[in-house]
């Protein structure tokens, strides 16, 4: 494929099956991936033991999503903060005390959250690239920084209040009458930023991620290719490009994963005492207070559970939608023959 071919490739695949792709990777990737985010989860909250009837946050590569643990009911999962030792004990000890299903805990509200989050975050990143590098020219490196950055804060923004409505469903059984009525009351009582809480931790983790994911990414793609003397890359080139890029961002973003998880639990440990939450519970004083308790290495809890969870579920997701986007480029190419 020939230099002005590669240059059209993003002009060929439609915004639809953009969608499509990513659709394919979000599954696959929350399957492989959410054990391996349970367990990391576990670790961090390990010290600040949840409230029962009350909601766990963690992350399947894609997004952060809340389940809830009601006792006696079929969705308690997270049974006891635990004592554990490392990943290897984590896993065993979940697995005996909780069963091995518990390590999917969440799965299907992390599909219908991730899903969506996936789809807007993929195609305006490609959609943005697209129309930086026709107005730029190809070779702009910091592109992928730019458009990176702005599709990340466009998912976090717009998936941000479906979180609070989706973990009030799973509370309980709502009619759509009671829960506009939940809705109603707490934008009355909060105001509209009350259904984006815990926007700014998420946004300082994931925003920093995505620019650095991207800009790696697209170098190491690159590089990898010349290497190799191809035009295009590969299934097995993304998916290594994937998996380096997503293990450098989220070492470098950890801290705010474990000032996010500590901030979310904290909210729901306060609710649960029906008391206000303190003014002091900003992301830099949490983050100070887990150094004053726990040392600098407080802040890298969870280290090895999310490099080993990142680093496929960005290999996963990525090559996955690239072979995505290159199957319905080559549809695209055969109709155009026709």
């Amino acid at each position: 494929m020939d230099p002005e071919t590669r240059g059209q490739e993003i002009i060929k695949v439609t915004p639809l099956q953009q969608m499509l792709a990513s659709c394919t990777g979000a599954i696959l990737t929350s399957l492989i991936v959410t054990p391996l985010d349970v367990v990391k989860i576990r670790l961090q909250a390990q010290n600040n033991p949840l409230p029962k009837g009350k909601c766990f946050v963690y992350s399947n590569g894609l997004m952060d999503h809340l389940c809830v643990c009601e006792e006696g009911g079929n969705k308690l999962w997270y049974k006891k903060p635990g004592n554990f030792q490392g990943t290897l004990d984590a896993f065993l000890k979940i697995i005996r005390n909780e069963g091995i299903k518990s390590l999917w805990s969440g799965l299907p509200p992390t599909l219908v959250m991730a899903v969506p989050a996936t789809v807007i975050y993929f195609t305006c990143y490609d959609q943005l690239s697209a129309l930086l590098r026709s107005k730029l020219g190809e070779n702009e490196t910091y592109i992928p920084i730019v458009a990176g950055v702005v599709a990340r804060f466009g998912a976090v923004t717009v998936i941000s209040p479906l979180e609070l409505i989706r973990t009030k469903m799973q509370s309980k059984k709502f009619s759509y009458m009671e829960l506009h009525r939940f809705v109603s009351k707490k934008v009355s009582e909060d105001g509209w930023i009350s259904l984006w809480r815990g926007w700014a931790p998420t946004v300082l983790r994931d925003v920093p991620f995505s620019a650095m994911y991207w800009y790696n990414y697209e170098i190491l793609k690159k590089w990898l290719c010349e290497k190799s003397g191809l035009y295009e890359p590969t299934f097995m080139i993304n998916f290594t490009s994937g998996a380096l890029s997503g293990s450098f961002a989220a070492v470098a973003t950890l801290p705010f994963d474990v000032v996010k998880t500590q901030k979310q639990t904290q909210l729901w440990t306060y609710e649960s005492h029906k008391i206000s939450m303190p003014l002091h519970m900003s992301t830099w004083v949490i983050m100070k207070n887990i150094v004053a308790k726990n040392g600098f290495s407080g802040l890298f809890s969870g280290l090895i559970p999310r490099l080993i969870k990142i680093a496929p579920a960005c290999a996963i997701m990525i090559s996955t939608y690239e072979f995505g986007k290159a199957f319905f480029q080559k549809q695209n190419v055969r109709r155009q023959q026709y």
